[in-house]
């Protein structure tokens, strides 16, 4: 058998169950592709074009008809063509009166109309029954069968029963139809295909600066100061030995971050004694993106533990080991263990590993296809309890490893403190007004604050006077 035949066997749909004939205004790499797509889920697909000439990127089981003939074949219409060349519909408005007309165009700007491109095609055609969806997905999600991309689908419109209708059809497709309301919400659903990480903007801002911070005061108290004062020349560590102290440093902090507006938000409820006030939007905006914060925490961590790994591989280690037993050699000296810095070795190791190991299992947990399969007790200790539990151990971790260092004055060079003392603000903050929020006292009024308690419930004296009325 040839690849041709091969080929249109695959597109060929299955006869004992064939669907109802879907029409497709458009012939471009999207409107090919959904008439692909449509086609080996069984259904009938004509498309409605300028020219009737059948180009070879058509499927092979589709039929091209003028706009009006097409038109009259099906009660579900794909408009595959962009908002500017809409008018052309304006003469097809008796052919497409009570047709389900489905927008899936996209713009090029964000809010580039003061209307969407799916109410403006109602404003045009208002005989007709418009529906957005399939705006969402690409060309290429529906040629390379949907399992690398998104599957879900945003739809809204104003008919209930042609709702229905297209989300039939996007479940017959292999995806997943998600009801977004009536046609208010067609802006909201165009803009999404335009918005470039829109949740993580922030964090990777906020990540970028930070870094930038430490790295050059890292540059500047390691490198330069030992230039000017010890005639050294160690620009050198900004390959690797900065890199692995900036990397945990950012890692702690944004790990901290994660957790912070949580103890905002308690804060600010029992400073208001109810859970009905929206929070400040910062505060809101903070506690949206907490997943991506802890996300590229746990990449600084990655990356800090691949750092630490290949640190006896380096050049300069290897000579400051060689070095040091030389000098032992030529001294005739060999220097004892010292158990107290072997115990605070190993157990900044040990507190780092564990630390480490439960960073990775709340990024795990964080991943779609894991946290849709736990309810939300479980969702909520791994997240909650085990972070912080992880925090606690990333901050014991650092404070283990310089903890001799803290108030020795060598270590504040230009008076500056050390880089790992600047990391210990946030978390020690976080985890010192969260253990006073845990007292009993104070957990038992917050948890009846977040059941439905009000401290001064508004309306209150209104609500007593109707219930005294109806009972009399």
């Amino acid at each position: 058998m040839n690849e041709n035949s091969s080929n249109t066997m695959a597109l060929a749909p299955n006869t004992s169950n064939k669907r109802e004939t879907v029409c497709i205004f458009g012939t471009g790499d999207f409107g090919r592709a959904l008439g692909h797509k449509m086609i080996q889920s069984g259904y009938s697909v004509v498309y409605g074009s300028r020219s009737s000439h059948i180009s070879n990127l058509i499927p092979k089981d589709a039929e091209v008809l003028g706009h009006a003939e097409a038109a009259q074949k099906a009660a579900v219409i794909i408009i595959a063509i962009q908002r500017q060349h809409y008018n052309f519909l304006t003469p097809l408005a008796e052919v497409l009166r009570g047709k389900v007309l489905v927008d899936i165009s996209n713009n090029l700007k964000l809010n580039q109309y003061p209307d969407s491109n799916a109410e403006h095609l109602a404003q045009l055609l208002p005989g007709s029954k418009v529906v957005k969806g399939f705006n969402t997905v690409s060309a290429w999600a529906l040629q390379s069968g949907t399992l690398d991309a998104s599957r879900q689908v945003f739809v809204c419109g104003d008919d209930a029963e042609a709702k229905q209708m297209v989300m039939n059809i996007v479940r017959a497709l292999g995806l997943t139809p998600l009801d977004k309301g009536s046609l208010l919400a067609a802006q909201e659903i165009e803009n999404y295909p335009l918005q470039l990480f829109p949740m993580w903007k922030f964090p990777i801002f906020l990540s970028l600066g930070l870094t930038a911070f430490f790295f050059i005061y890292c540059v500047v108290l390691d490198i330069i100061y030992t230039y000017i004062y010890e005639n050294s020349n160690f620009s050198f560590f900004i390959a690797i030995t900065i890199p692995n102290r900036v990397c945990p440093v950012m890692a702690l902090i944004l790990l901290a971050l994660v957790y912070l507006p949580g103890i905002f938000a308690a804060i600010i409820q029992l400073y208001r004694g109810t859970k009905y006030r929206r929070f400040p939007d910062w505060l809101d905006k903070w506690m949206l993106c907490r997943k991506q914060l802890g996300l590229i925490a746990l990449a600084f961590a990655s990356l800090h533990a691949v750092f630490t790994l290949v640190t006896p591989m380096r050049a300069f280690v290897s000579w400051r080991t060689g070095k040091g037993i030389i000098s032992q050699a030529l001294n005739n000296k060999t220097e004892p263990l010292n158990h107290t810095n072997a115990w605070i070795s190993d157990s900044y190791l040990a507190l780092g590993i564990l630390g480490f190991f439960l960073f990775v299992l709340l990024g795990i947990t964080s991943l779609p296809s894991v946290s849709n399969n736990v309810n939300w007790r479980e969702f909520r200790f791994v997240q909650s309890k085990l972070g912080y539990l992880a925090l606690i151990l990333c901050t014991a971790h650092t404070l283990v490893y310089g903890g001799k260092w803290f108030l020795s004055p060598s270590a504040y060079k230009w008076y500056l403190p050390n880089i790992y003392i600047l990391s210990l603000i946030v978390p020690c903050a976080v985890l010192v007004v969260k253990f006073v929020l845990i007292f009993p006292c104070i957990d038992k009024r917050l948890t009846q604050i977040r059941q439905g308690w009000e401290r001064n419930p508004k309306y209150s004296k209104q609500s007593n006077y109707i219930i005294n009325k109806s009972a009399v």
